[in-house]
Formats: structure tokens, sequence, C-alpha cells
């Protein structure tokens, strides 16, 4: 059961009944504790509770045998000795803000006039300063001095509380090792930001796809929904990079199955390096030539200006490293010329001995 309790305090109950406009929250007694609904509704009149969450209020006065409550002290019900006691005790209030003045706004606080300024008003927000004239907002009063006479109060302060709150619980849900599904917001040359639960992550380039990625517009694009692991987070920081990459089975895990030593294999050109040419033998497995295999070339050669990304070439494989992820390779003819070749003495072979003579053929023409 609660004390006598005084205007201002604050006590954490339960809901016990919703009905129409006001909110019954349990006071282990025989009176009843309420509070308008309005507090918990959003714009389209919707509510954030429901019977058996616990929430936290503050004493208003008792009115018709009824001990009334509310989530935020302001308005005409708060008084001096409230106001007073929001202030020692860090309470958050309702103020109307009216007009910008020197320095900041004024703002109506159970009707005294408070003072906010301008690096108190809104968090991390660009909005003009008339963006908040007009607007009923919560405050922390931050000095209450002379009475009442000069009163401080800070926006700012109520965000960030909320903000840290709000990482706390995130922190919960979006550790490393999770998997989680969200939006892409932007694109970016180092990679995309991601909106997971209204917290914007880095899904960095590199950890889009087992390929080589170089434009992301190629492969994402705004709006897209994604699902992808945390690879980091660091909350102090409130730094989390996800990866989509990681999801993916990776080929190198069964790549002895599908490729070995002495295999021909036409590939195409995926990256050049300053020490060799890097050749794409499927989606995920790349294989390089290193500039000592490829002929014509030595090491003062450019071999950017001589291979080009994209072009064909022909490899042949020396080495696989499947646990190192490394795929030796050398230049060889290409496959459809060893198709040719192999169909070409076939049909000329000679029918009395295994090795196909040109100038026994001319002799029997």
């Amino acid at each position: 059961m609660f004390e006598k309790l005084t205007p201002g305090q604050e006590i954490e109950s339960t809901v016990v009944a919703i009905n129409g406009d006001t909110v019954f929250i349990d006071m282990s007694a025989k009176s009843e504790g309420v509070i308008s609904s309005a507090e918990f509704a959003d714009e389209n009149g919707n509510l954030s509770i429901k019977e058996g969450d616990k929430i936290k209020a503050y004493f208003l006065g008792e009115k018709g045998g009824e001990m009334r409550f509310t989530t935020k002290i302001g308005g005409n019900d708060a008084d001096d000795s409230m106001l007073e006691n929001a202030f020692k005790n860090r309470i958050p209030v309702e103020g109307h803000v009216e007009k910008e003045i020197k320095g900041g706004y004024e703002v109506t606080v159970g009707g005294k006039r408070a003072f906010c300024p301008y690096s108190q008003m809104g968090f991390r927000q660009k909005e003009e300063p008339s963006y908040f004239i007009g607007r009923t907002l919560t405050f922390i009063i931050q000095e209450y001095k002379e009475g009442g006479k000069n009163v401080l109060v800070s926006n700012r302060k109520v965000l960030e509380a909320e903000h840290q709150g709000q990482l706390a619980g995130l922190s919960q849900k979006i550790a490393v090792g999770s998997i989680v599904t969200g939006t892409v917001k932007s694109l970016l040359s180092f990679g995309a930001f991601v909106d997971i639960k209204g917290f914007q992550a880095l899904l960095p380039i590199s950890e889009v796809s087992l390929e080589r990625v170089t434009d992301l517009s190629k492969v994402l694009e705004v709006g897209q929904e994604i699902t992808a692991k945390v690879i980091n987070a660091d909350w102090d920081r409130e730094r989390v990079s996800v990866s989509m990459k990681a999801l993916i089975k990776s080929p190198w895990e069964t790549v002895a199955e599908r490729f070995s030593k002495g295999q021909k294999i036409n590939g195409k050109i995926s990256r050049v390096a300053d020490f060799g040419v890097f050749i794409n033998l499927e989606s995920g497995i790349d294989g390089l030539v290193h500039i000592s295999a490829l002929e014509g070339v030595d090491r003062n050669t450019n071999l950017k200006k001589k291979f080009k990304v994209g072009d064909e070439m022909s490899v042949t494989i020396k080495e696989i490293d499947a646990e190192n992820r490394r795929i030796s390779l050398v230049p060889s003819t290409s496959t459809e010329q060893d198709d040719e070749a192999s169909e070409y003495f076939s049909i000329h072979s000679d029918d009395d001995g295994d090795t196909y003579n040109p100038f026994a053929a001319l002799l029997k023409k």
C-alpha cells in the first residue's frame, strides 16, 4: 500500500484497466489512481500501453475521491510546490513554447514563464528556430530560483535521456552475432547505412557480397529490405556494423569438389594488381596469375595498361590452398582451342598409329 503522497511525487504502478479517456492504475487501496489516456495516445489515437503494463507517474492530488496522476508535470495542474519538487528530483515537466526571444525561447510551464536556450532545444536536429514555436514539449528544469521567478529549462536533456534509454534497449537486441533485418537508407562510396529498429548501422561495401563490389547502386537500392549479421557493435560510440556476406555460405568450403590441380578454365579478369592478375573462376572464387607467370612482361611493366577488367583469359590451376582461400594460376591455351585441336586430330588421325603424322596424311591424298 502506498503511503500518503505529496504533489509531484513519483510512483511506479500497474495499469489495471483502460476505460475511454481514463487509465486506472493500482494503488493497493480503496481509492483509485487515474491518468488521462490522452497522455499515452499517438496522433492517431492509438495507445502505447495495455492492461498489466508497469508505468511511472507523478501525483497531482485528490479530487472526487480519485487520486489523479500524470506522466508529466505541467499545465494548469502544476503549482509552485510541484514545480520546485520537479526541479529537485529532475522530474519531466510539460511546457508550451510561446515565442523566440534573445538567446532562446520563452516557455510556459504550469503558468510560469521559463527560458530555454537555443542549445537546449531539440537533439541532433537541424530545424529552424521557428519550428519549435507553438509546440508543447517535455523539459527538465535546470534552475528554479526566486520562488519560480527565474526558471531555466532544457528539452535536450529529456531527449538525450530518451535516446540513451533506446540505445540500452537496442544493445540487447542488436548484439554481435545477431541476425537482423533493416532498410537501406542511403548509399555511399564506402558502404550503405541501414535502418534497424530506428538505429542506423553501417553495411561496409566489402561486406555486401562474396564478389568484389565497386558500385553499390548495382546491387542495392534505397528502400530495399535486407537481412544481415551484426559483426561489430560499439554502443559507447554508437557505431554498429553489419554484414550480408557473413550469411552467405562461402564457396571456398567446397572448392576442392569443383576444381583440381591441372584443370583448365576460361575466366574473366576481376582485378589487376601490381603483382599479378586476378581471374574470376566462379562466383566468389578468384585465382591469381602472378606477374612472374605472365608472358611478355616484367616487374617494371604496368599491368593495368596491358590487362583490363572483364577481359577473358584461359588459365590452368597450379595450386589450391582452400584453407587460406588462395588459388595459383598460370596462363594456358583456351579450352576452346583445346577442344578444336582435339576434334581436328580425331578426324585426321592415322588408323595405323596412335600419332597423327600430317606428312603421311598428305601422301595418302
